[in-house]
Order: structure tokens, then sequence, then C-alpha cells
């Protein structure tokens, strides 16, 4: 009888060691395709960015220094590599970007160019499906991290290959501050 109840504890505990396995591999993968997401979102305002640049260049020939610096933080964000070093590296090139747009209001070529107005729309839509995704992603990160620190599953997880997955945040108390960006047709 003893045995019985012992074979049966062994299997209850292989059971719920399969099924909390099998349930941080699927958070597991719910993550990574979080994380992709922001990079389908990333990508696309990394191909505007260029389009926007081009547009507003004839009319800002002496705003070099603000055009080299959105390409050049556009060529640092599309080396990033992980969610903490592209939270670093968007957020400069957020910064960046805000400073172009801010300048280029100053040019009234330029605020009733409809193809500038159009890049600029396409580029705040997509950095507001970039916020969301990075809202989705972190959200679904901390599930999968917090599953692996519980209590009794926290045992066995870095065993069996399971590391917590990083967040998007901002490390740079800089990349805090947001850009005043005045996309309104005047």
């Amino acid at each position: 009888m003893a045995g019985l109840v012992l074979l049966a504890g062994v299997v209850l505990l292989a059971v719920w060691i399969v099924g909390s396995y099998n349930r941080l591999v699927g958070m597991r993968n719910q993550a990574l395709n979080g994380w992709r997401q922001i990079d389908v979102q990333l990508k696309r305002r990394h191909d505007l960015i260029p389009n926007l640049v081009n547009a507003v260049r004839g009319s800002m020939d002496f705003e070099k220094d603000t055009l080299t610096a959105v390409m050049e933080a556009r060529s640092k964000a599309l080396t990033a590599t992980g969610p903490a070093d592209a939270a670093q590296k968007e957020g400069q090139l957020t910064q960046a970007l805000g400073r172009l747009i801010a300048v280029a209001e100053n040019y009234p070529t330029l605020k009733s160019n409809d193809n500038v107005k159009m890049l600029q729309e396409e580029l705040s839509g997509t950095e507001n499906k970039v916020g969301f995704a990075r809202q989705f992603y972190n959200d679904i990160a901390t599930k999968f991290n917090t599953a692996q620190q519980v209590f009794p599953t926290n045992l066995f997880a870095t065993t069996l290959g399971f590391k917590p997955a990083e967040l998007f945040e901002v490390t740079d108390t800089k990349d805090r501050d947001v850009p005043t960006v005045d996309l309104s047709r005047h």
C-alpha cells in the first residue's frame, strides 16, 4: 500500500513537472513572439526615417547636423541586440526624430508639403504601434519571468534551461524626456 502511495506521488510530481515545463515553453514562445512584433514595428519605423529625411533634406540644407544625427541614431538602432539595447538606442532615435520634426515645423514649405505630412503621420502611427507592441511584450515577458520565479517552479526552471526574458525599458533618464512633436496641420 505504501508503495502505491509513493508511486502515485511520483506520477503526480512527474505530471506536474511536465505541465509546468510545457507552460513555461508556451510563455517563452509568447515572449519571443512579442519581441518579434516589436521588431516588425521598429523595422517599419527604420524604413520610414530615410524617406522623411530625404523629403525634408532639400528644404533644410543648413540643418545638416539635425539630419545627420537622425541617420546616425537610426544606424545605431539597426544594430540593437535584445530589448535593453534596443530600448536605449531607440530612445536616442526618438530624441533625434523629435528634434528633426521640431526643426521642420519652422519651415513653411515643409509644413505644407503633403509628402512630409504623410510621412509624419505614418511615423506617428508606427510610433503608437511600437508603444503597444512594447507594452504587450513587457506584459508577456513579466508573466514568463514570474512563472519561473514562483515556488516550486523556481526549483527546476533554471535547470531546464529557462532564463528570464529581458524587459524593454528605458535605462537612460534623458531618454525618458518626451520630445515635443506637433504633427497637426496648421
